[in-house]
């Protein structure tokens, strides 16, 4: 296999070629700063041996080892753990462990070396060259250049001046896009499902600083308040209670769902270290969680109410208050696990079904409003809430006869039904747009000047990818070239390991 460097000036874009890389071909990468929930404890991580990374033996002799945190900051929130330095080298032994099972992989590091102290740097030598022996390596590096020239086997050189154009070894002017192409020979990681993952998830969701704990302990003060506050509550003061309790029930849950964001960014990215089997499936566990929390909520609701007042007790009042909760969250919970939004976009847009259930469900203003436009009360879950709600249900304009449970459920879920439909359409078309592009990348790794990039990178490695795509360039003299060309080097190296050890 081989260990490629990617070299260049300060903003020369060498780590905006190993972005595209990573867009370019499905392989594992290490950011430069690379996302870590804080609160991972790294005893729990699935499948890992911790005691494999060279500083562990301080955690085991002061008996922390079961305890210490990967630290950090997430949500403004900083956690004390590791380094930024140990933090860098858990990555990369997780890399290491994780693909020791497997070959022809390509891994993608982004400064390996930062934030690493000199004492560490023989560790991540002997890794690195323990990985090459099985995969192909692609780095950035601005600490140890020497050292890693003369482990590497490629140099890619970038150069702000012309960012359309690389270097690579000897060969000047190569296309960048047909670079990037080039950069992989090898395979697809696959990495098993197993029970630890869901043990993972649940560890962590569920630490001290998972979320979790914070809501329940808030959850319990502002409930508690609210029985004080509206005990043996009268007849006649239904709506006030309602408006309460469901008040207090979004800004419990609030916190939780805002951070669903920053959730979500370091989730991909600890993916990308192998850290867990499949973003979708922690998505999906993350979705559940959400649901469940607002289901909690919503019942710890429904039972406070019963407790202070006995005319809200009906089955008809615990789904409407479950299912008027989840019309407030919905988007949020979307937007936050599904999109690659940033977070106060997040915050913004998924607070519009709260803002705008005030100003159009005519809840606070019954047979109020321009006409035309009050009629979009039909599409708000709250609305029909108050059609049922003792004290205000008779002053309310245009209730349904009947099914009002039906079309409550209905409207809270209209939210959720097109943000699914709009995220089929596009993927829809950007399944389309990625055919298209795939057909313009296979014809373009046909090409001889394809062909000649791979067999400078790769050697005869290449050939077989190369014989699979259909090359059209004379694979048979690009093999003999790339052979006389090897053995060459091999001789050369061979004569500068005698008198110099790297």
């Amino acid at each position: 296999m081989t260990l490629t460097v990617c070299v260049g000036a300060s903003g020369s874009g060498k780590t905006t070629f190993l972005n595209d890389v990573h867009k370019s071909h499905k392989c594992t990468y290490i950011r430069q700063y690379h996302n870590l929930r804080p609160y991972i404890k790294v005893s729990k991580i699935p499948d890992f041996d911790p005691t494999r990374l060279p500083y562990w033996d301080i955690y085991v002799n002061e008996n922390k080892a079961s305890s210490v945190i990967v630290g950090g900051t997430i949500a403004g929130q900083f956690m004390p753990g590791l380094s930024g330095g140990q933090r860098k080298l858990l990555l990369f032994e997780l890399i290491f462990q994780r693909t020791a099972e497997q070959e022809n992989l390509l891994i993608v590091l982004d400064e390996p070396f930062a934030g690493v102290t000199d004492d560490f740097v023989p560790f991540i030598v002997s890794r690195l060259n323990e990985m090459r022996k099985y995969h192909n390596i692609l780095l950035v590096t601005n600490d140890h250049v020497d050292t890693l020239k003369k482990m590497a086997d490629n140099t890619v050189t970038v150069s702000a001046i012309d960012r359309s154009k690389v270097k690579i070894n000897d060969m000047e002017g190569v296309d960048r896009e047909l670079a990037l192409l080039a950069m992989v020979i090898g395979d697809d990681y696959h990495q098993k499902r197993s029970d630890g993952d869901l043990k993972f998830f649940v560890d962590v969701e569920f630490s001290k600083n998972g979320g979790i704990p914070f809501i329940a302990g808030f959850g319990v003060f502002a409930f508690g308040l609210f029985l004080l506050m509206f005990w043996d509550s009268q007849p006649g003061s239904e709506a006030l209670v309602l408006v309460a309790a469901g008040i207090i029930s979004f800004f419990i849950a609030n916190p939780y769902f805002l951070q669903l964001t920053d959730w979500r960014i370091f989730m991909v990215e600890e993916a990308e270290a192998l850290l867990h089997s499949s973003k979708e499936m922690n998505r999906f566990l993350k979705l559940c969680l959400a649901i469940g929390l607002l289901v909690i909520i919503s019942s710890i609701q429904f039972s406070c109410q019963n407790l202070i007042i006995d005319t809200l007790n009906s089955t008809y009042f615990y789904f409407a208050i479950l299912f008027d909760n989840i019309s407030l969250m919905v988007a949020i919970l979307c937007l936050g696990l599904y999109t690659d939004l940033p977070d106060q976009a997040v915050q913004i847009i998924g607070s519009m079904p709260f803002l705008f259930m005030i100003f159009f469900s005519t809840t606070f203003s019954p047979g109020a409003g321009v006409s035309g436009l009050k009629e979009l009360r039909y599409l708000f879950s709250r609305f029909y809430l108050w059609c049922e709600t003792p004290g205000v249900m008779d002053t309310m304009e245009g209730c349904p006869e009947e099914n009002n449970l039906f079309y409550l459920i209905v409207s809270s879920l209209l939210i959720p039904f097109i943000f699914v439909a709009f995220m089929v359409v596009r993927r829809i078309f950007r399944k389309v747009h990625s055919e298209k592009a795939a057909i313009s990348r296979r014809e373009s790794m046909k090409s001889m000047a394809f062909a000649e990039l791979q067999f400078e990178l790769f050697g005869e490695k290449a050939l077989k990818k190369l014989q699979h795509l259909g090359s059209t360039a004379d694979l048979q003299k690009l093999a003999s070239s790339s052979e006389a060309d090897s053995s060459v080097g091999t001789s050369l190296y061979h004569e500068d390991s005698d008198g110099e050890e790297c």
